[in-house]
Order: C-alpha cells, then sequence, then structure tokens
C-alpha cells in the first residue's frame, strides 16, 4: 500500500478523519474543529508534496475530492493512526499545541480503492 498509486485509474482523494466528540461531547466550537481539518489536510499535501499522486492532486485544483470522516474518540484516532502506520499509508496526525491534543489526521491524496478499506468503519463526519 505504501506504493505509489500514480498512473492507477482510481480517482485521487484525500481522507480527513476528524474527531466528532470534540464537538459533540467536548462542545468546541465548529470553526475552531473545522480549522483543525483545514491543518491536517494543508500540513499532510505539504509533506508528501513531492509524491506522483499529491502532484496530480493538485495539478486540477477545481476538481480535487476529499471526504471527511469522523472518529469518535481520541482512541479511535489513535488507533486509525497505527493500523495507517502499520500498512505503510502516509498520513498526518494533527496534535493541537500547546495542549497536545491529537484533533485529527489526513491522509495523502490516495486512489480511493487503495484507502477506502481501512477506513470504512468510520462514517462521514456530521
Amino acid at each position: 500500500m505504501a506504493a505509489s498509486g500514480a498512473g492507477s485509474p482510481g480517482r485521487l482523494v484525500q481522507y480527513v478523519v476528524v474527531r466528532s466528540d470534540l464537538v459533540h461531547s467536548l462542545s468546541w466550537p465548529l470553526g475552531a474543529v473545522i480549522t483543525q481539518a483545514c491543518h491536517a489536510a494543508t500540513a499532510a499535501v505539504h509533506v508528501h508534496y513531492a509524491d506522483p499522486d499529491t502532484q496530480r492532486y493538485l495539478s486540477d485544483l477545481d476538481c480535487m475530492h476529499k471526504v471527511v470522516l469522523g472518529a469518535p474518540d481520541e482512541a479511535a484516532l489513535s488507533g486509525l493512526s497505527q493500523t495507517l502506520t502499520q500498512a505503510g499509508v502516509a498520513h498526518k496526525l494533527w496534535i493541537e499545541q500547546p495542549e497536545n491534543i491529537p484533533t485529527c489526521l489526513a491522509l495523502k491524496p490516495y486512489p480511493k480503492d487503495a484507502v477506502q478499506p481501512l477506513l470504512r468503519k468510520f462514517k462521514l463526519f456530521k
């Protein structure tokens, strides 16, 4: 899975997974949570900027595709990060500072078929 999907026919997508408990249980303002997702997505693209899939994703800005999923809590988000790391899936776990709170993660752009099975248990963020 760590191999680049460049040249594959699959549509590139950037998955962002946000802790839903930040809004629903911990009463973070929605704007603050959206900001966390923006930080993670931008950081993932920056860290993996030279990757061929990232370059292809950025080559058509008007057609970028993102999917935002919800993780129920910090444990689920951290577990997903570990699963992705073990599978060789490039991502950025965003940890809000100075509080040191993991809030979300974003994958670098991948062909959907390459990573979607690892994200099946997470539903669209609400």
